[in-house]
């Protein structure tokens, strides 16, 4: 070890010696710097055990992961095994799948309460919800993740479009049913707010007490490193808490994680311990050959006309263009995308420049969609955190985004998130809507449901995404483009449909173009 009286004689000996300077001085200070405070933080926890030993009852906890991708299922797993650990409030995009993830946590009844975005395929999450059993704060993927990012910078609240005019805004979004179906608490009314002509909603920061956190990588420092799309939420929780825990999948020695590939710095992190679960994959897709894609669009009885609904989608494609898919028909574009035609495609989890299904046997539990399924990344991708994910898309960074629909109305309110008795959670869609004015936002759908009932309506009755955001409509039958103000007007017409029958199964009247085309 070197002393600071060494260090100080040192300083004076060679200070109008340059070269001597660089080469011994500043070695000898990295040298005792590091003995230093090497040998006095050690933030390695022995076991799960002890990582998790102060949770409290009633502690506010953020859990990274998206779907089953980066979930701290060694932290999780520990405290499933604490009983007495319950009232919980737990913060996480989703709560895992039945029996995986934060599921475990509802399942044994330690979770009082959810802040997320999406209830997902998570059938035990979805029956406590609408019984009652248990409290759901729905909030926008975007928001969620930036609620996170604020408490970690110390920013108490911010202004988001994201939301306007829907019942997170209007304080319509059940917190908590009574057993019998009917709503015991609503959501708050959001204060608004007027920026540059257009009108924003407040949200508060989330402040926790603990964030679970799992890493590819972490040293005795608390200094972490995530894989590829497995950063999610994760780094945002983990600025976000009193105390943040870090399950490593490899705890390294300091300094084997570059400086520039530290993703968490240590000064965020209070302890870390070696990851001990496996990994899992939600939804498993593979690269499918010409045939499969095919059947892929025809699937579900409707595929001449999901055909004609993806073959058109492909066309607003542009070169260049930076564009958000929806799961479902939106994926499906792409596969018919002209090969001169260069589109970067984002992901909301974390994902710009999102390649093809993998082939079996290829696929990568770190690597998935926003609709939860295994897929690559093309050369010159980029991965990062779902907040800064989403901050590109409310800059309106992302030219273009395509969305499902149940109701879109003649002056582009869109509902495509939540069904009477059914409801899924609205996911990123809020946000990827909030822009209008920079993201075009088209929809693709089946012209009417399966009753034959209109999906293009004068007033959507399902609550709704967002309101003036939808900009095209494209189904089998027809496009339209939707003026927020004086409405629908047809702008293409599918072959062998007349204007006669297409206005008898859409709802609201529209103009036809003097330029109306067939396709």
């Amino acid at each position: 070890m070197v002393s600071t009286a060494v260090l100080y004689r040192t300083t004076r000996a060679f200070a109008a010696r340059p070269a001597l300077k660089q080469s011994i001085l500043y070695s000898s200070i990295r040298t005792f710097a590091t003995t230093r405070s090497y040998r006095s933080i050690d933030k390695i926890c022995p076991s799960a055990a002890e990582a998790v030993k102060d949770v409290r009852p009633g502690s506010t906890l953020l859990v990274g992961g998206f779907g089953l991708c980066g979930v701290p299922d060694t932290l999780i797993n520990e405290l499933e095994k604490r009983p007495e650990i319950n009232e919980l409030t737990a913060v996480s995009n989703n709560a895992g799948t039945d029996g995986k993830g934060l599921g475990k946590l509802l399942a044994s009844k330690q979770v009082k309460k959810m802040i997320a975005s999406y209830v997902g395929e998570n059938k035990i999450f979805e029956k406590m919800y609408l019984s009652g059993e248990i409290e759901l704060e729905l909030t926008p993927q975007g928001t969620l993740a930036e609620r996170c990012r604020a408490a970690g910078a110390g920013i108490p609240a911010f202004f988001t479009p994201a939301g306007y005019g829907t019942w997170r805004q209007t304080g319509e979004l059940p917190v908590k049913y009574n057993p019998d179906g009917s709503v015991a608490v609503f959501s708050p009314v959001k204060e608004t707010r007027v920026f540059n002509g257009k009108t924003f909603i407040m949200e508060e920061a989330i402040n926790a007490d603990v964030a679970l956190v799992k890493a590819w990588r972490a040293d005795k420092l608390g200094n972490a490193q995530f894989r590829l799309a497995a950063q999610n939420f994760n780094g945002a929780m983990g600025r976000g808490a009193k105390t943040t825990i870090v399950e490593a999948e490899e705890i390294v020695e300091v300094g084997e994680i570059e400086p520039a590939m530290v993703d968490l710095p240590g000064v965020y992190v209070s302890k870390v311990v070696k990851s001990t679960a496996g990994k899992d994959i939600e939804k498993f897709t593979f690269a499918k050959t010409e045939e499969e894609v095919k059947a892929a669009v025809g699937a579900g009885g409707g595929g001449s006309k999901r055909e004609k609904i993806v073959r058109r989608a492909a066309k607003e494609f542009q070169n260049g263009m930076f564009a958000n898919l929806g799961i479902g028909l939106p994926m499906l574009a792409p596969t018919y995308v002209d090969p001169n035609t260069s589109v970067t495609l984002q992901s909301e989890n974390g994902i710009l420049g999102l390649g093809p299904y993998p082939q079996k046997g290829q696929e990568d539990a770190d690597l998935i969609n926003a609709g939860k399924e295994t897929v690559t990344l093309n050369p010159g991708a980029a991965v990062f955190g779902s907040d800064e994910s989403f901050g590109m898309i409310r800059a309106g960074k992302i030219n273009l985004t395509m969305l499902g629909a149940m109701q879109v109305n003649e002056h582009g309110d869109l509902a495509n998130w939540a069904l009477p008795g059914k409801i899924k959670g609205m996911g990123g869609a809020m946000d990827l809507v909030a822009n209008p004015e920079k993201t075009k936002v088209i929809i693709l759908t089946e012209h009417t449901d399966k009753k034959g009932g209109a999906k293009i309506v004068k007033k959507c009755t399902f609550p709704l995404t967002g309101k003036g955001c939808v900009s095209r409509i494209i189904t089998e039958l027809a496009v339209f483009d939707v003026d927020y103000k004086d409405g629908l007007t047809l702008v293409e017409i599918a072959e062998g449909v007349t204007v006669e029958h297409l206005q008898s199964v859409t709802e609201p009247e529209f103009k036809v173009s003097v330029n109306l085309k067939t396709f």
